[in-house]
């Protein structure tokens, strides 16, 4: 028996960018989408990444969240060898609070598009959520799912300051 590949790809440059990542992970899980996570370093696993990003279409992935930190060229480098969509989440760095891996992610030459997210956690989260939503143009359940979602977060806002 044969496994289908998860729609989602989310690739990250270092194992150390998981604890980032994992909220994509989260958010595609509470609105049941299926993923797979890999560790895919533009710098130290070239042939990796070009394997995985001309692969990835005929895999049967749809969208492909990648996460990078300091000079982030994997979400770039990505984008340049697939024609899936690309989400970037900019990792947070130690030397400058990702604000260098913002930079690199969203300033791509027209023509190789990377959707780029916040900086850390809220924007991994985001990103599961923006591939849920590219999803759900071609699939109305998750669409409904997604419409749960919104309602059940904006049912959470409470209308005063007092408990």
């Amino acid at each position: 028996m044969t496994t289908a590949t998860p729609p989602v790809a989310i690739i990250m440059g270092s194992r150390s960018d998981w604890p980032t990542m994992k909220h994509a992970a989260d958010a595609l899980d509470r609105l049941g989408v299926a993923w797979e996570a890999r560790v895919v370093s533009a710098h130290r696993t070239p042939r990796r990444l070009f394997d995985f990003a001309t692969g990835a279409r005929a895999a049967g992935i749809k969208v492909i969240i990648a996460g990078a930190g300091g000079a982030a060229h994997l979400p770039g480098m990505t984008a340049s060898m697939t024609e899936l969509p690309v989400l970037g989440v900019p990792v947070e760095s130690k030397a400058l609070k990702g604000m260098d891996s913002l930079l690199s992610i969203v300033q791509m030459p027209g023509g190789v598009p990377v959707a780029t997210l916040a900086i850390g956690e809220p924007g991994a989260k985001n990103a599961g959520i923006l591939a849920a939503q590219i999803l759900a143009l071609s699939d109305p359940v998750l669409a409904g799912r997604l419409q749960a979602f919104r309602e059940a977060q904006t049912e959470a806002v409470h209308e005063t300051v007092e408990d």
